[in-house]
């Protein structure tokens, strides 16, 4: 139901690797989240949990199967695609990308223009960033 969505895809869409993405609208203040704010793309409303306050914010990009959910945040101009998952307080950032069967969890920073893929686990409190390839 509409009223237990804390966002909506917007009519504003673009087609990014083959894939029609769509940004997001909120509809709900949450966290610092204000309602009517605009965020990033996802292709489908399985990619970002509805629920907690994950969130994709600025040009961030997700696709395929990915999924974002608790309090993860991902921003600027990153890109989570195929089946990676960004959970926990993670946050993904910068020109970050973080794709294949990779996990984000817990306090994880994933930033600048690192990436994070294939079977990657990257949790604890660890900073990932500059041109690290992991």
């Amino acid at each position: 139901m509409e009223e237990n969505k804390k966002y909506r895809l917007t009519d504003q869409s673009m087609l990014y690797n083959g894939k029609l993405i769509y940004r997001i609208e909120a509809l709900k203040d949450f966290n610092d989240v204000k309602k009517g704010e605009y965020g990033g793309f996802v292709e489908s409303e399985d990619n970002l949990s509805q629920d907690g306050n994950c969130w994709v914010y600025g040009n961030a990009k997700l696709y395929d199967y990915v999924i974002i959910k608790d309090d993860a945040h991902v921003f600027a101009d990153a890109i989570v695609k195929d089946t990676a998952m960004v959970y926990g307080n993670a946050q993904v950032y910068g020109n970050a990308q973080v794709f294949e069967k990779a996990e984000v969890l817990e306090y994880a920073r994933i930033y600048d223009d690192a990436k994070v893929h294939g079977n990657a686990v990257a949790y604890g409190d660890c900073y990932i960033h500059d041109f690290a390839d992991i």
